[in-house]
């Protein structure tokens, strides 16, 4: 891996971008693909992407271009790869094979806030921020997540949704590129997830960064998609356009929901 800029690879704060700076994986020939002529109007670009786990290849060629301002869903089985891919894309992991050029900004909110308890929400948000004014940048960004009120509580006093809300200004206040979504809504109660998708989906909308989003539930990754992948044997093995307008209705995507779940394995009777 190679990083431009000056960013340490695999030393990024969760959430944060690193402002200009270019990342590339470098390729099994030993080139490294790099800027606009390798990208086109891609926010990451991946080809022959290898990851393996002692005897175990988890990515296997996997190939994969989310474009900007796409809203991209990845689903597949637990142990599939999928949350390997966002460290990858992230720069934590750089122990591959293939080439991956992600040209922009990046920002990543994980399942857990991981918020540090020692800092007031604010200084959460803002942490790792270069900029003369930290704490209204910050405060500008939680009003968008609607907890501008909460800026000077503890995290300890935080609800799980108001958690992985501070979670998602912290990463969108670095305003980036390319925003990697590894499962946040997972540990959440269903009226708390049915919310956040409403607020990520008018976020997207509103700042326009390219999204990958890992998730294990077909009716969030429809909600909320472009594109819905499915990753299996360590490459894509299926792709489903998603055209319905937003806000979206689950009985209007009936038919692409059985489908997507016939990729994974799963019928609808068993789903249900």
């Amino acid at each position: 891996m190679t990083a431009r800029g000056g960013a340490v690879p695999g030393q990024r704060v969760p959430g944060q971008a690193v402002s200009g700076q270019e990342a590339t994986g470098q390729a099994a020939t030993g080139q490294a693909a790099t800027g606009q002529a390798a990208t086109g109007q891609a926010a990451a670009r991946v080809r022959g992407l290898v990851k393996q786990f002692g005897d175990r290849r988890v990515l296997d060629g996997l190939e994969l271009t989310v474009g900007r301002g796409e809203f991209v869903a990845l689903l597949g089985r637990s142990g599939s790869g999928k949350s390997t891919l966002l460290r990858v894309l992230s720069g934590v992991d750089t122990d591959v094979r293939g080439e991956y050029v992600v040209p922009g900004r990046v920002s990543m909110a994980f399942q857990q806030p991981r918020l540090l308890p020692w800092r007031r929400v604010w200084r959460n948000v803002s942490l790792g921020l270069a900029t003369d004014d930290p704490r209204g940048v910050a405060e500008r960004a939680l009003a968008e997540v609607r907890l501008a009120e909460r800026a000077d509580a503890w995290p300890r006093t935080l609800s799980g949704g108001e958690a992985q809300r501070v979670s998602l200004a912290r990463a969108l206040v670095r305003e980036p590129d390319l925003l990697l979504l590894d499962e946040p809504f997972g540990s959440l109660d269903a009226l708390t997830r049915l919310a956040m998708h409403r607020l990520v989906s008018q976020l997207w909308q509103r700042h326009r960064p390219a999204v990958l989003l890992v998730t294990h539930d077909v009716d969030e990754a429809l909600a909320l998609a472009d594109r819905v992948l499915v990753l299996e044997g360590g490459r894509i093995a299926a792709e489903h356009p998603v055209t319905a307008d937003r806000p979206r209705s689950a009985a209007r995507q009936s038919e692409l929901r059985a489908r997507v779940l016939s990729d994974l394995g799963v019928n609808d009777h068993e789903a249900a």
